[in-house]
Parts: structure tokens; C-alpha cells; sequence
């Protein structure tokens, strides 16, 4: 079992390290808002797995794995989703809060913090996470394979969707972390401007990927 299990941990921590939407995400939360914010989303988005963990044991997954309009529904959703944060990062342009009455030109351009992204940054994490229908197809073609034999299905499964949070907690909070030891590098209005730009353009990118991959 523990062999198994070893290999199942492996496996798991190559699939989250690989950079894809959550990265973009937290990174454009985390750039423009700070840390906390970064990891709320960080939050949402493990709260996302846990989601699909729980739909996963109860069979609903598969059902949404099997079935092409649904899968379809969610896939389109989730790739609109990502599409309207990108969006939304290329229309802030590296924006900023107004400077408070008294302050100086430099003050605004130097000191200002970035405007800060609408909507919760949890919300943010768990909604592009849950309408990510590819973690069903994941969930349930891949997870089994890798459950340890020793352990009933649901329980193999149940382990296996736990790991994955934490690895995904561990990695994007690190991930997060290591941003804001950067903070005075990212505060910058041309660098904000460019992560705004870039981010956004990979989200869109992102967007469009997701909606016309198929299961």
C-alpha cells in the first residue's frame, strides 16, 4: 500500500506543479491585491477539489464524464468564466487606486496600491475550479487507477482527492508566498500594466483552450 500510495503522491505532485488556470488566476489575484487575497483564492480553488472529490464518490462525476451535454454545459460555462477574468485584467490595464487629497504626482504613480480586483477572491477560485469539468474526467479516469488496493474504493478515492488539495494548497500558497516577496518588484505601475496584460491574455487563452478541448 505505501508503494502505492508513493506513486499515487508523485504522479499527483507532477499534475499540480504543471502551470495552468489556477496558477493564472491566483497569480493575477495575488499580483493586484496582495498575499491575503492570494491565498483566499488559493482557498477557493482547493475548495473547488474538494467539490469534485465529493461528486467523484458519489458517482455524480462520472455522470458528468459520461454525458456530452453536460460536459459541454460545464466545459463552456468554466471557459467563459476564465474568458471574463481575462477581460476584466486587460480592461484594469495596470489601474490604480485614487491617491489620497494632498498627495503628489509621485505619490500616485509610486506609492499608490493597485486597484483591487471585484468579487471575492475565494469565489473567484472556487467558481473556476468547480466549472473545470476536466478535473471530473481526472477524477474519475485517472484517480482510480491510482487508489491503493489495500483501502475500499470510496475510501482509496476520498484519500487520493485529499492529497490532492493539500499538494495544490502547498503549491499555489508557496507559489503565493514567493510573489509577495516580490511586492516592491510587482508595485511597479509598468510592471502591474504588463502582469495585468499578460495575465489577462493568458486567461483568455486559457478560456478558449478549455472550450474547445474534448473529454
Amino acid at each position: 500500500m505505501l508503494i502505492q500510495f508513493l506513486t499515487a503522491a508523485g504522479v499527483l505532485a507532477v499534475l499540480t506543479i504543471v502551470p495552468g488556470p489556477d496558477m493564472a488566476v491566483v497569480t493575477r489575484r495575488a499580483v493586484s491585491a496582495g498575499w491575503r487575497d492570494g491565498l483566499r483564492t488559493v482557498g477557493g480553488i482547493t475548495g473547488g477539489l474538494l467539490v469534485w472529490g465529493v461528486l467523484t464518490v458519489m458517482g455524480l462525476a462520472a455522470v458528468l464524464a459520461a454525458s456530452a451535454v453536460a460536459y459541454t454545459v460545464v466545459k463552456l460555462a468554466g471557459a467563459a468564466y476564465l474568458v471574463f477574468l481575462g477581460v476584466q485584467a486587460l480592461a484594469r490595464g495596470g489601474r490604480v487606486r485614487p491617491p489620497a487629497r494632498g498627495r503628489g504626482v509621485q505619490a500616485q504613480t509610486a506609492d499608490t496600491p493597485p486597484a483591487t480586483p471585484p468579487g471575492s477572491p475565494w469565489r473567484t477560485g472556487l467558481v473556476s475550479n468547480v466549472f473545470n469539468p476536466k478535473i471530473a474526467v481526472f477524477y474519475t479516469g485517472l484517480l482510480p487507477t491510482l487508489a491503493p488496493s489495500a483501502l475500499s474504493p470510496h475510501a482509496g478515492m476520498a484519500l487520493l482527492v485529499l492529497l490532492h488539495a493539500v499538494l495544490t494548497a502547498v503549491w499555489l500558497g508557496g507559489y503565493v508566498l514567493l510573489l509577495a516577496k516580490a511586492r516592491a518588484f510587482f508595485q511597479r505601475p509598468s510592471v502591474r500594466r504588463a502582469m495585468d496584460r499578460i495575465t489577462g491574455v493568458v486567461l483568455i487563452g486559457f478560456g478558449v483552450k478549455v472550450a474547445t478541448t474534448q473529454p
